[in-house]
């Protein structure tokens, strides 16, 4: 809510992986390039590490996408898993079939022998193979042995997996163990991603605020860049939320400029610091200021926005496999904005939640037919999506049905058509109003209800080894994201590509193209769909 104030388009310091606000201190430049180094290493271990927050799955996400063509990666992000399950995801992610015998329990033999095979058929074809472990300071002393067994595999030239390791320093202490010796010693590249220091931390600061369009002038005073380091410890994240903080709290006080006094006190809020000392007697009142605006602002995480949006309406024709075309068509009209006035007492029109369906369909140019909405909607390959919070909203970017409570208590429905930073445009029984974002708060508990179309033949999400319509569509969109050429109809779905797009939109990196990925996927490869239209300064003065 403070970013009109200090005149930001965008929130600065979201802890949310947006590739945008990617700073690469020298730190973060050295850990990659011993990523890199280890793809060439002839097999082994390459070891990453780091605290909490310190900028991995930044550095992970930069490799993967630069990772040669001819490389096959299989990524593990839940390692805590007995040596039989992690050998048949390993063999999952490479797409390797494991038979096991019918006359016995499954065996390590029965995924060892059929991964052997894989890895010298694609060692043959010039392949190489690498498999990433994202927290692998959770894996089990038999798990890391039998990880050192499978860098057994291999030929008189090379080995033929090449494992990557990436978690907190307590997994440089476990590789220390005298029983895990045989694996360090294959360790052939290894870095620790150590804290920003204090004049990198004014640097990531300064970088996040020009993304966010901040102005030429400094938020932050120099010693309240210098006291950010101290209590942040030049962790990424930790930063991130402390500046946040800081920023709303001078923000409430009606300050241009961060000074030290604030962050002392955001410290306190955001880390517990109780050894901060306050510089001044009047930071109780400061943020409790804070406190009252944000809290309504926050409630129940919902209230997070900028401006980055546009309402379009769409045909109701289903999308083609290949990329949709971009059809100009002006954006709807917002009425002037009314006071904040969200009813009291609504209506009994304002409660017809059937209403509230048709006038959100209205928007894709569909109209209801009889039946409930949602199963009415599937016939035109449209489907409903339930979320929580603006902070979800923004990042779909599509109008949706808000449930909101009356000073009875009693439930109605508003359509919620646009967004600012301060303020929400919404249709209550078809009348538009804007109303501020706290007013809002006071009124919705944060559940919402939107639409998404499916590509053609969609029925469920798609998985690994898919082909047919849904997984041309799937190709065709990472395609235009990628900037590459569309691949030919019938090609198997690539989880690997999948997955790196999940991790650069920051959603789980499970190589499964559900509704979640496929509505990011459409928005990034820019395909024509109702958007939420941005409340211009202008029009709500």
């Amino acid at each position: 809510m403070y970013q009109p104030f200090f005149q930001l388009s965008q929130p600065p310091f979201s802890i949310a992986p947006d590739p945008r606000y990617l700073f690469m201190s020298e730190r973060h430049r050295e850990a990659l390039a011993h990523l890199l180094f280890g793809l060439k290493g002839g097999g082994g271990f390459v070891l990453l590490t780091g605290e909490i927050g310190a900028g991995k799955t930044t550095v992970c996400r930069l490799f993967l996408e630069q990772i040669p063509a001819r490389c096959n990666v299989a990524y593990l992000f839940n390692p805590k898993q007995s040596v039989t399950e992690l050998l048949q995801s390993i063999c999952d992610e490479f797409n390797i079939k494991v038979s096991p015998r019918n006359d016995a329990a499954v065996t390590v033999k029965d995924f060892i022998d059929p991964l052997n095979t894989f890895l010298l058929r694609t060692h043959a074809v010039k392949q190489n193979n690498i498999l990433i472990i994202d927290e692998a300071q959770n894996l089990s002393a038999d798990v890391l042995e039998q990880l050192r067994l499978l860098t057994n595999l291999e030929t008189n030239e090379r080995k033929l997996l090449q494992i990557i390791l990436i978690g907190q320093p307590e997994l440089r202490t476990m590789l220390d163990r005298p029983e895990l010796e045989q694996l360090a010693q294959r360790v052939i590249a290894r870095f620790h991603l150590a804290a920003l220091s204090e004049g990198e931390t004014a640097q990531y600061i300064a970088h996040r605020l020009a993304v966010a369009g901040g102005r030429n002038e400094p938020l932050f005073s120099e010693r309240a860049m210098r006291r950010i380091h101290q209590c942040a410890r030049g962790i990424p994240r930790r930063i991130n939320l402390l500046c946040d903080r800081a920023l709303l709290g001078a923000y409430a006080a009606g300050l241009r400029r961060v000074d030290v006094a604030t962050i002392d006190a955001a410290a306190r809020e955001v880390f517990r610091l109780d050894g901060v000392a306050a510089s001044s007697g009047t930071l109780r009142w400061r943020f409790a200021l804070a406190g009252a605006v944000a809290g309504a602002v926050l409630l129940g995480g919902v209230l997070l926005g900028y401006n980055r949006f546009a309402a379009v309406p769409v045909k109701a024709a289903a999308l083609s496999p290949a990329r949709a075309a971009v059809v100009a068509i002006p954006p709807v009209s917002v009425s002037a904005p009314a006071p904040a006035t969200v009813a009291r007492v609504a209506s009994s029109a304002a409660r017809d939640l059937p209403a509230a369906y048709q006038r959100l369909a209205r928007l894709w140019q569909l109209t209801i037919g009889d039946g409930e909405a949602c199963s009415a909607l599937q016939k035109e390959n449209v489907y409903c999506f339930d979320g929580r919070g603006l902070t979800d909203l923004r990042q779909l970017d599509r109008p949706a049905i808000l449930t909101l409570k009356d000073d009875d208590g009693r439930d109605y429905y508003a359509v919620l058509t646009g967004l600012s930073a301060m303020s929400a445009n919404l249709q209550i029984d078809g009348i538009a109003d804007t109303v501020s974002l706290a007013v809002l708060a006071r009124r919705w508990n944060g559940d919402f209800r939107t639409l998404w179309r499916g590509p053609a033949g969609y029925r469920t999400s798609v998985s690994a080894g898919a082909r047919g319509p849904v997984a041309d569509w799937l190709a065709a969109q990472l395609a235009v994201v990628d900037g590459v050429p569309t691949p030919p109809d019938g090609t198997l779905v690539d989880e690997r590509r999948v997955r790196r797009f999940q991790l650069m939109q920051g959603l789980k990196p499970d190589g499964i193209a559900g509704p979640q990925t496929l509505m990011r996927l459409a928005n990034a490869a820019g395909l024509v769909e109702p958007r939420l239209q941005s409340l211009s300064v202008a029009a709500r003065k």
